[in-house]
């Protein structure tokens, strides 16, 4: 089942590539073939945790996409893209920098997934407005979004899983990784100046129709508004507070949907119809052909190689913090960072038992294990910033560009996903090596 599995995935990579297929309908016929051909049961397709789909993701998109259609109507997103628009004095570069600030300091708090949900919207809106191309502005909320999230245990889903299984709380994440992520940001806004600062210019007369525009009368439905704000600061909320609260993060994304629709009063076909399904179906049939690769052991065969050629012992880890950093953002960019780090937590685990001599919190918080879990983080939550298909929020921001008719190929989010994550891993070497290692 190894080469049956590999198959399928290399197949369907080159396919979506390529770009001769349309990507739901190739990740759809890689997942139908991984249950034809037994690779997984449906057993485990559809319920098993480690393999199949993860249904906390697919219905926490669905949630969401539900609440940000119904909150469209109202003409919010409208008001904030001239707002933003403003505060740039219309200028399209400080209006790229404005929004990648707001979606970083967002995914942190909140997560990736529902922050560019909420702004490619208004991304759109503004691009229209400035009669100038969409894709760099979405692309860049895609790559502040994954390295925003990097900062914090809740703003990625792969930290959500690394603290879970070596037992670090949301202080560690603060103190370990959040200051580098100020830093990397910092470079990045610099790099991307050097890059875009003198290519995006707009007339002067489209500057003052911007700042002429009152973004009050872009207000549709004040009431339905008020209410559909106030649901969506509570489902925020719980976000933030739904491990204290014992939630999954779909549970009340689906709580907050649910309500919304109750209170807009209008048919839920039209919220429903918006869902961007063939996104949803290609996670799906994403998740399908990933969990094969997974059970048949190919991405186990992959973290095994490293960790035997690193070799790594309980007085040094340093080749292995190393060498985490880059195959983790390279694997995370290639097969999505949540079934890597599905597949990495075990090993590492294991690892640390066999050179630490304990699973527990000595084994797995051992001073030298623990930069390993940020090398980790670091690598697998920014390496997802390498490919159209390395994060959930690149897939939905894809997605969305697509329906509103300014698609992004492959190709295209490479020559922007490329550079910033070759950057970044490269500054999370630095850290990792400075702070662990030299000044230890």
């Amino acid at each position: 089942m190894f080469w049956v599995a590999t198959g399928i995935f290399l197949t369907c990579y080159v396919a979506i590539v390529s770009e001769k297929i349309h990507k739901t309908k190739v990740a759809l016929a890689g997942a139908a073939l991984t249950l034809l051909l037994k690779v997984l049961t449906q057993e485990d397709a559809l319920h098993n945790v480690d393999l199949g789909v993860d249904w906390n993701v697919i219905f926490l998109l669905i949630s969401m996409m539900i609440m940000v259609n119904i909150m469209s109507r109202t003409g919010v997103f409208q008001y904030v893209a001239i707002k933003a628009a403003k505060v740039g004095r219309g200028n399209p570069f400080s209006i790229m920098a404005i929004f990648a600030v707001i979606t970083a300091v967002a995914s942190a708090l909140l997560d990736n997934v529902t922050t560019v949900l909420l702004l490619a919207p208004v991304t759109l809106l503004i691009a229209d407005e400035l009669e100038i191309d969409p894709v760099p502005f979405l692309i860049t909320e895609v790559l502040a979004s994954n390295i925003g999230g990097t900062a914090t245990l809740i703003g990625d889903p792969p930290n959500i899983m690394i603290a879970s299984k070596a037992g670090l709380n949301f202080m560690d994440f603060i103190v370990h990784v959040a200051p580098i992520i100020i830093v990397i940001m910092i470079v990045w806004m610099l790099f991307w100046k050097l890059v875009f600062g003198k290519r995006l210019t707009v007339s002067e007369k489209l500057k003052m129709r911007i700042l002429a525009m009152n973004e009050r009368d872009m207000i549709k439905d004040p009431a339905l508004l008020k209410k559909s704000g106030l649901i969506m600061g509570a489902t925020i909320l719980g976000f933030a507070f739904h491990g204290l609260l014992h939630y999954e993060p779909a549970t009340v994304a689906l709580a907050g949907a649910a309500t919304m629709l109750l209170v807009s009063g209008d048919d839920p076909h039209h919220a429903l119809v918006e869902v961007e399904w063939p996104t949803i179906f290609f996670f799906i049939g994403l998740f399908i052909i990933i969990g094969g690769t997974v059970k048949a052991g190919l991405i186990s065969f992959m973290s095994q190689q490293m960790i035997s050629l690193t070799a790594p012992t309980a007085d040094n880890t340093l080749v292995l913090s190393m060498v985490m950093v880059w195959f983790s953002g390279i694997a995370s960019a290639i097969v999505d960072n949540i079934p890597f780090v599905a597949t990495m937590n075990p090993l590492l685990v294991e690892l640390a038992g066999k050179i630490f001599g304990s699973t527990g919190v000595a084994g797995l918080q051992h001073p030298n294990m623990l930069p390993v879990w940020w090398a980790l983080s670091l690598g697998a939550c920014l390496g997802g910033n390498g490919t159209a298909i390395g994060a959930s929020a690149n897939v939905i921001v894809i997605g969305m560009a697509e329906k509103a008719g300014k698609p992004i190929s492959f190709i295209r989010y490479l020559k922007y996903g490329v550079p910033v994550t070759l950057l970044t891993l490269a500054i999370s070497t630095c850290y990792v090596y400075v702070r662990y290692y030299l000044l230890a």
